[in-house]
């Protein structure tokens, strides 16, 4: 086992990794909120198909996205773009993952310094 680097007394005590991790979830929940506030009707109602929300993972978000079929699949896909430049607004730098159905395929991870233009994507 690895032992830690610095001596305990340097260390976060447990109330404030509690406290950080609470402050997390509610960024995490005020994000999600305004990010869908940002979008246009059809996005909403296409992100309303879906489950989806946000995690803040080592200083990066991502916009986390789990289709319950393979329509709602095919459109997010194409709205990809669409969230990217959302997500702009809120973060520097940013990911968005976007799973398919269960046993449909292995989720995409793409960052949103790598996410085609609209009109650059391949058809579905």
């Amino acid at each position: 086992m690895n032992q830690p680097c610095l001596h305990p007394d340097d260390l976060p005590s447990p109330q404030t990794i509690k406290l950080s991790e609470i402050l997390f979830r509610q960024l995490e929940e005020a994000t999600k909120k305004s990010f869908f506030l940002a979008c246009d009707r059809m996005t909403r109602i296409l992100l309303s198909s879906c489950h989806w929300y946000f995690q803040i993972n080592s200083g990066v978000l991502t916009l986390i996205v789990i289709c319950n079929n393979m329509k709602s699949y095919r459109n997010i896909m194409k709205t990809v773009p669409q969230f990217a430049d959302h997500l702009k607004q809120f973060a520097n730098r940013a990911k968005i993952t976007v799973s398919s159905p269960i046993d449909k395929g292995i989720p995409w991870v793409l960052s949103i310094d790598n996410v085609l233009p609209e009109g650059d994507l391949p058809s579905t």
